[in-house]
């Protein structure tokens, strides 16, 4: 059932794209591309001008972003195809990056929904302050368990860092494609089916498991981190989805379903923190002259908002069901990927 209130809602997501991107274009569409017609006054083309992002599609993207980070269903994934269907993926020059490099409309839509993410980022602060309190008191030497917990963040973040530091140039260059989000949903929810066939078999040799003293992010070793950290990498595909990956990993060292989930709200924080940050310093010129002020805002709050009620979703899900449900919506998706963009 809940595979197919996530199909209903990107169906749902689908039709308002559409009729985002069949609206005449407007004079100041024209004036993004900064085509003589635009500069004249006349109305520009839908050949030469590329639509100016609205409220409604400030609210779109605030919407995937806020409910898909943090589900293990890629938010990059629904984000590059939601971008395709309001047609945000224009390569019209919006502004310029510091270093006096163009940015186009499509810079400027990828650079909106990372900063975005500081809204669902919000929202897991607000959600999980009592583990956050428990590092910061860690840190002031009065909580041993906050300290260990803030290490094993720390470690779980060092691989996916490095890899995306190494590999930036070629991800953007190649990756970044429909296709290759399908393909990516596709092997990331076999992973997903794996993982839980896995834990659910591991569970039924050892029936006295459930009795034991549960494990905790707060407990895993330096090593257990690492290995997290390591099977994130493969997130840096998008449509594999970042939490997905820590979640299984999770899986495999030792965590149930719930605590996994736990761990990877908390990696989310300094990950796509930095993420935010960085795409902000560098393209925020270019959000601001195409979507404006009024429209980030709007875009933070949704996202908020969407996150935290798609985060307690996630685990009332994954106390029924595991991440099971959230493997056949990928394989749905894909499919429907394929259907529509490939063939």
């Amino acid at each position: 059932m809940h595979c197919f209130l996530f199909i209903g809602l990107f169906l749902l997501l689908g039709p308002l794209a559409a009729e985002a991107t069949t609206s005449a274009p407007s004079p100041k569409e024209a004036a993004v591309t900064g085509t003589p017609a635009a500069i004249a006054g006349t109305p520009a083309t839908a050949a030469t001008s590329a639509p100016v992002p609205s409220m409604g599609d400030a609210v779109i993207l605030g919407l995937v972003e806020g409910i898909t980070e943090f589900l293990p269903v890629s938010s990059t994934g629904h984000l590059i195809i939601t971008n395709h269907l309001l047609g945000l993926d224009s390569s019209a020059i919006v502004a310029h990056d510091r270093k006096g490099r163009p940015l186009t409309l499509k810079d400027a839509a990828d650079t909106f929904t990372v900063v975005i993410q500081v809204g669902a980022i919000a929202a897991i602060a607000v959600l999980y302050w009592s583990q956050l309190s428990r590092i910061i008191a860690g840190l002031a030497g009065r909580e041993p368990a906050g300290l260990r917990l803030l290490r094993n963040l720390v470690l779980a973040c060092i691989p996916p860092v490095v890899t995306a530091l190494a590999f930036k140039g070629f991800i953007k260059a190649h990756l970044f494609s429909v296709p290759t989000v399908a393909g990516a949903l596709l092997v990331g929810s076999g992973l997903m089916l794996y993982a839980e066939g896995w834990r659910r078999r591991a569970a039924a040799k050892s029936p006295g498991a459930a009795s034991e003293p549960e494990l905790l992010p707060t407990d895993l070793s330096p090593l257990q981190a690492l290995m997290i950290g390591g099977v994130q990498c493969l997130a840096l595909w998008p449509g594999m989805s970042r939490s997905m990956t820590a979640m299984v990993a999770g899986y495999f060292v030792g965590l149930r379903p719930v605590r996994a989930a736990e761990f990877s709200f908390l990696l989310g924080l300094p990950l796509l923190g930095a993420a935010a940050a960085k795409d902000a310093l560098d393209g925020g010129g270019a959000v601001i002259a195409s979507f404006g002020w009024v429209n980030v805002l709007i875009g933070l709050a949704v996202a908020f908002l969407s996150a935290s009620l798609a985060v307690r979703f996630l685990i009332a899900v994954l106390n029924k069901h595991g991440l099971s449900a959230f493997a056949w919506y990928r394989i749905a998706l894909a499919a429907v990927l394929g259907f529509v963009f490939i063939f």
